[in-house]
């Protein structure tokens, strides 16, 4: 009967446990949810969206670090692409020494429902850069999940790697 008991509250306890996991992790989910809709509406302020761009294009190119690249993005962001086409390059060729000659694809658009951004390819799309604005908060998402949860639900006393 006492051990009846005693496998009886650990499982409890457990039960307990894995539910206040689901409720941090169901938290998380829509805080991401609202980031990315936050996300959504910066392509409105045109100034920032625009130097963003540059800063994406820019960022690209460098990851790929080719001779030939072809931009795709919405198609409602072409013109703002098209602006800054040359700071972004000139701004790439200060950085990397390297010349860059690049297409802006203006038949295969990406999706019209995503927050921004764009998406660079070389080598006959054998090399791909996502810079959309999802993917980048995909990627930090990943990287600083660890710190949000910290911020949000205080140290884990169980944690032994914080490398």
């Amino acid at each position: 009967a006492e051990l009846q008991k005693k496998i009886q509250l650990s499982n409890l306890q457990n039960q307990a446990r894995l539910k206040l996991l689901k409720q941090r992790e169901d938290h998380l989910d829509e805080v991401v949810i609202k980031t990315t809709e936050k996300l959504r509406t910066m392509a409105n302020d045109v100034g920032k969206y625009q130097a963003m761009l540059q800063g994406l294009i820019t960022q690209g190119l460098c990851q790929l670090l080719e001779a030939n690249v072809i931009i795709r993005c919405r198609q409602n962001d072409i013109q703002l692409v098209k602006e800054v086409l040359d700071k972004a390059t000139k701004q790439y060729t200060e950085l990397s020494k390297l010349n860059v000659n690049i297409k802006v694809d203006e038949k295969n658009f990406l999706a019209s429902d995503i927050a921004g951004g764009v998406q660079l390819s070389a080598r006959d799309g054998k090399l791909l850069v996502s810079n959309t604005l999802e993917a980048r908060l995909d990627q930090i998402v990943k990287q600083k999940i660890p710190e949000i949860r910290t911020m949000l639900y205080g140290n884990n006393p169980n944690r032994r790697f914080f490398d």
